[in-house]
């Protein structure tokens, strides 16, 4: 069951972070990219840029914010798997950099929350 609603939340969130992200301009190029690594939430354009979107959603801040949870393993993985997306199609040349999407359901509304070149590896 709480897998379940944890899921739940994890795509609710998504969807609202590819509205907010497509309402800024990016074109949302994929959206749960897996790779033997992992999966990265979203991958858009911006402009030129090649932009690989970590999302966290939260229902409280029990456990830091979302940002909180994007630790420096977790930030590799994600680094391995963009990697992995611009060598499969071949976008070597392109820019590209990594931003991290918070929904925050707490207080009642959706807050969302777009840090832009969240981290570099």
């Amino acid at each position: 069951m709480a897998i379940d609603r944890r899921q739940e939340l994890g795509k609710s969130g998504e969807n609202l972070a590819c509205a907010e992200l497509e309402r800024r301009g990016y074109a949302i190029l994929e959206r749960r990219y897996r790779t033997r690594v992992g999966e990265i939430d979203i991958i858009a354009r911006d402009k030129e840029t090649i932009v690989f979107v970590e999302v966290k959603a939260r229902v409280s801040d029990d456990f830091g914010g979302g940002a909180a949870a994007i630790t420096g393993w977790k930030q590799r993985r994600v680094a391995q798997m963009a990697v992995d997306y611009l060598s499969r199609h071949r976008l070597h040349d392109r820019p590209c950099r990594f931003d991290v999407v918070t929904v925050d359901f707490e207080a009642g509304a959706p807050r969302i929350t777009v840090y832009p070149d969240a981290f570099s590896v």
